[in-house]
C-alpha cells in the first residue's frame, strides 16, 4: 500500500461513509432491524402500563439509539463481499482501520439522525429535559460506541450472506437490551442482575438519559461517560484487530 498520512486515510473513510449512506440506508434489513422492530418492541412494552412519557423516554431513546446505530454496520462487509467490491476496496491505498472507520461513520450518522426524531417528539408533547446538553453528549458518545460495536459484530462469521450476520448479531443485541435497564430500572434488579447490567454499554447511556430527565442516576455521570468511552475504545481496537485477521477469509 502506498504510504499516506492519517489525514488522507480519514478523508477516504468519509468517502466510504458517503458511499455506505447512499447504498445501505434503505436496505430492507436496516429498516426492519433499525426502525420497525424496536418500535414494535417498545409499543409491546408500554401498552397496558401506566407510565408517563417522562418515565418512558429514557428507555425509548436508549432503544432507538442502540438499534439504529447497530443496524447498518453488521451488513456492510457481507454486502460488499457479495457484490465483489470488497476486494477492490482492500486492494486500494486505504488501511483496514480506515475502511472500518468509514463504516462506523455511516452507522453513527444513521443512528444519530434517527434518534433525534423521538427527542423532538418528546419535547413537542411537553416532556421537560432538565439537562439537554448532557443528553446530547450522551447520545453522541453512545451512538459512536454502538456504531463501533456494530462493526465488531460483523467480524464473524466471514460470510457474504448479510442475513447470517444479522441473525448472529441479534443474538447479542437483544439480550443487551433486556439487561440494560430499558425495561426494568437497574435499582430494582437483584444483585446478580446489577452485575450483569454493568457489562452492557447500553446500561450507561440509559442511566445518562434518566439523569438528563429527572436529575437522578444509578451511576454517577462521570462514571457513565468514562465507561461508554472505555467501551468505545475496546470496540474500536477489537474491530480493527479481528477484521485484519478474518477479512482475507471473505475472499476464499
Amino acid at each position: 500500500m502506498l504510504p499516506t498520512t492519517v489525514l488522507e486515510q480519514i478523508k477516504r473513510s468519509f468517502a466510504i461513509a458517503k458511499k455506505n449512506i447512499r447504498i445501505y440506508y434503505l436496505k430492507g434489513p436496516v429498516i426492519i432491524f433499525g426502525l420497525i422492530f424496536p418500535l414494535f418492541l417498545f409499543l409491546a412494552f408500554t401498552i397496558g402500563r401506566n407510565l408517563s412519557p417522562k418515565e418512558l423516554f429514557p428507555g425509548l431513546i436508549g432503544m432507538v439509539v442502540f438499534f439504529t446505530a447497530t443496524s447498518v454496520g453488521p451488513t456492510i462487509l457481507p454486502w460488499e463481499a457479495r457484490s465483489k467490491t470488497l476486494e477492490r476496496l482492500v486492494c486500494s491505498p486505504i488501511s483496514t482501520w480506515a475502511i472500518l472507520f468509514g463504516d462506523i461513520i455511516a452507522s453513527f450518522i444513521f443512528g444519530l439522525l434517527i434518534s433525534i426524531v423521538p427527542l423532538i417528539a418528546t419535547l413537542t408533547i411537553g416532556v421537560e429535559i432538565m439537562d439537554l446538553f448532557l443528553l446530547s453528549l450522551g447520545m453522541i458518545l453512545a451512538t459512536f460506541c454502538f456504531a463501533s460495536l456494530s462493526v465488531l459484530l460483523s467480524v464473524y462469521p466471514p460470510t457474504d450472506i448479510p442475513s447470517t450476520v444479522l441473525m448472529l448479531s441479534s443474538l447479542i443485541r437483544f439480550p443487551l437490551v433486556f439487561i440494560s435497564g430499558v425495561f426494568v430500572p437497574i435499582e430494582q434488579l437483584p444483585e446478580w442482575g446489577k452485575i450483569v447490567a454493568s457489562a452492557s454499554p447500553l446500561t450507561y447511556f440509559v442511566d445518562l438519559a434518566k439523569c438528563s430527565v429527572n436529575g437522578i442516576s444509578y451511576f454517577s455521570v462521570p462514571v457513565d461517560l468514562a465507561v461508554l468511552t472505555a467501551f468505545t475504545l475496546v470496540f474500536l481496537i477489537s474491530s480493527v484487530k479481528l477484521h485484519e485477521r478474518f477479512l482475507p477469509q471473505r475472499f476464499s
